[in-house]
């Protein structure tokens, strides 16, 4: 894999939060700080690529931050930071199919939603259950043709024409109506335009050049976001109330409605349906990844580490999580889905600067090769860190009993851990690739 495949792998499980997701931070905070959130979270998922570039690329064993964790702060930390990549990918991926239900009942409001979300993901267990290399060719294909509909958008819109441009910014704008307490209120939500991309250090071990490919394809996907998500918050902005932007499950649709053009409009709905699969499709790969690297590790029961004797997909991991994205897909609770999704990120965020810290006292620059650096230390995990905790606080500010709710799931987890399987995690074994390799770097 080049920085090409990475890129593509980022960006196809992200680009779905430009189609809906986003416009909570416009419901929080107002016009304003959306735009302000977006390039905030755009400077934090700069700093977590750099840093999580630099761990990676060195670590014995592909995994992104659990792997990180695992050799950098313990078991308890890296079974927490698996479980937490586990849940943000789960209800990631119950997020899309409730916006895809309900894009479906803006047609026909006979549809059968529950029916469509059942199909849905089982239909995509499926091909995943057939193997990541298709289902990943598949949703490479899929997210250009979603992100062709947002450029078709954009000029549908004639932004460039002084006198013809449908864009009404100036008269819709309702720039920052709460002031600095809505601008952190929705800080937390402008992750949705990026969230996950930083599970592009998952692919090192398959890089012809992890330390040139990881961080370059990690930034350009970054880049691309970025652009893409300036382009549906310009033309979702210009398009649309404030009010009506903040209320809407599947934002880019609606804008499309307002252009009054019908083949504008079944582009963007065709565009939404895409993304959403898509971004589910990689999901239900990363989440079950993840899972079965806690197995295999022993974290949780061996069973979920198995692999398929003619696919070599975790098939065991797939079916057991599977109904976990469904019960919270049939609630129909889009928000409730995306704050506990953005929150688990949030705090892998967090673990994540905590671990760079660790890792340049462990190993400072000159001990062990690293293939990329991270440039702006101690700046950059800092700067980094002060916007996750931003993004965490903002969350607090309007799900304040979600969190709660969160954090007690992870703490009832930990215990669980303690009591019931740190007894069974062999320690030796559990670090020795990474301790092994470490101190043959470094000459001891």
């Amino acid at each position: 894999m080049g920085p090409v495949h990475v890129w593509a792998l980022g960006v196809g499980i992200v680009l779905v939060g430009e189609f809906m997701g986003w416009n909570l931070t416009i419901r929080q905070g107002g016009t304003m700080s959306a735009l302000i959130g977006l390039f905030l979270m755009s400077l934090m998922y700069m700093g977590q690529v750099m840093m999580v570039s630099e761990m990676a690329t060195v670590m014995p064993e592909a995994g992104g931050q659990y792997t990180m964790a695992k050799y950098l702060l313990g078991p308890l930390a890296a079974f927490n930071v698996g479980l937490m990549a586990v849940l943000e990918y789960a209800m990631l991926e119950a997020g899309d199919v409730i916006v895809v239900g309900q894009l479906l009942n803006s047609l026909d409001p006979g549809i059968n939603v529950i029916a469509f979300t059942l199909l849905s993901l089982l239909g995509l267990a499926w091909i995943n259950y057939h193997g990541a290399h298709s289902s990943l060719t598949i949703n490479f294909f899929i997210t250009a043709a979603a992100f062709a509909t947002v450029i078709l958008l954009l000029f549908s819109t004639k932004f460039f024409s002084p006198s013809g441009s449908l864009l009404k910014l100036s008269e819709y704008s309702n720039g920052l109506p709460y002031g600095p307490l809505g601008l952190i209120a929705a800080i937390g939500y402008s992750c949705w335009f990026f969230l996950g991309i930083e599970g592009t250090a998952m692919a090192a071990d398959e890089c012809r050049s992890a330390g040139r490919s990881v961080p370059l394809g990690g930034m350009l996907g970054i880049a691309t976001l970025l652009t893409g998500g300036t382009i549906t918050w310009l033309v979702s902005s210009g398009l649309m109330t404030p009010e009506t932007l903040g209320d809407s499950v599947y934002p880019l649709y609606d804008a499309a409605k307002m252009t009054g053009s019908k083949f504008v409009s079944a582009a963007l709905f065709v565009g939404s349906i895409l993304a959403c699969l898509a971004s589910a499709n990689g999901c239900i790969n990363d989440s079950a990844e993840a899972w079965s690297a806690l197995s295999r590790d022993g974290l949780i029961p061996n069973i979920f580490a198995k692999k398929h004797p003619k696919f070599g997909s975790h098939y065991i991991s797939i079916i057991f999580l599977l109904p976990i994205s469904l019960g919270f897909a049939m609630t129909g609770l889009l928000d409730q889905v995306v704050t506990f999704s953005i929150f688990s990120a949030l705090i892998i965020y967090l673990l994540t600067c905590i671990m760079m810290f660790r890792f340049r006292k462990m190993y400072p620059l000159g001990t062990i090769k690293r293939t990329f650096t991270a440039p702006l230390f101690p700046i950059l995990p800092i700067v980094t860190l002060i916007i996750v905790i931003l993004g965490i606080f903002g969350l607090h500010l309007n799900y304040g009993i979600n969190l709660i709710a969160c954090t007690l799931f992870y703490f009832l987890a930990s215990v669980w851990f303690l009591v019931r399987r740190y007894k069974y995690v062999d320690k030796e074994t559990f670090m020795k690739a990474g301790l092994d390799k470490f101190s043959r770097e470094m000459g001891e």
